[in-house]
């Protein structure tokens, strides 16, 4: 099983990955997590990647996961090459690499997307702001609602963004679910697009 975490930044991606992976370790599966490759590598050059770079990020973020699944029951990404076209859209507006993401990001299992209720923190070369977080996370749900990649949008804060996040990955498995605080995962709307009105929802039914 191949699972997808995408989102904005300071969502909590890679702190939800590697506790997603705890979890499911515990219930006896062989996990691997794959990191961001495009952070990986501004910590390496000390900078952000021009345009020509952005293609063979995207490569290598799709190869290691490849890698990964060969070695373990359940592989959980990090992001995925997704991210990588929508930010070269975004900068560069260059949109050539959405073909080669979107025919990945087909062959992931589950698809999560982590939501905007967390506050933004500053973390180095990638964090462009708050401001940005908005326009990227509807980018996201466009390029998979075209592309016609179901998603599940995840919300909530410590342990209860956690079973959120494992529910559905539960449900895929045939496992018994986790009881969580509330039920604030949903698939996601093929008519609407807010996350505004999609987070008021998953709140009244807390």
């Amino acid at each position: 099983m191949k699972i997808a975490l995408l989102g904005a930044e300071s969502t909590g991606k890679t702190t939800l990955s590697e506790a997603l992976a705890q979890r499911l370790r515990t219930r006896g599966h062989r996990v691997e997590t794959v990191g961001e490759v495009l952070r990986e590598w501004c910590v390496r050059e000390g900078r952000t990647p021009r345009p020509e770079e952005q293609l063979p990020i995207a490569q290598e973020q799709e190869r290691r996961v490849h890698a990964a699944a060969a070695r373990a029951d359940i592989v959980i990404a990090d992001t995925t090459s997704l991210m990588v076209a929508i930010y070269s859209a975004m900068l560069f507006d260059d949109g050539t690499l959405y073909h080669f993401a979107l025919e990945r990001q087909r062959g992931y299992d589950l698809t999560l997307l982590t939501g905007l209720d967390l506050p933004w923190v500053a973390d180095g070369l990638q964090r462009d702001g708050p401001h940005v977080r908005e326009p990227v996370d509807a980018l996201v749900r466009e390029a998979l609602a075209k592309a016609g990649v179901a998603y599940r949008v995840v919300y909530g804060t410590g342990e209860e963004r956690v079973g959120n996040a494992l529910a559905p990955v539960l449900e895929l498995l045939g496992e018994r679910p986790v009881s969580v605080g509330g039920t604030r995962w949903k698939w996601a709307c093929d008519k609407c697009s807010d996350p505004e009105c999609e987070h008021r929802l998953f709140t009244g039914l807390k």
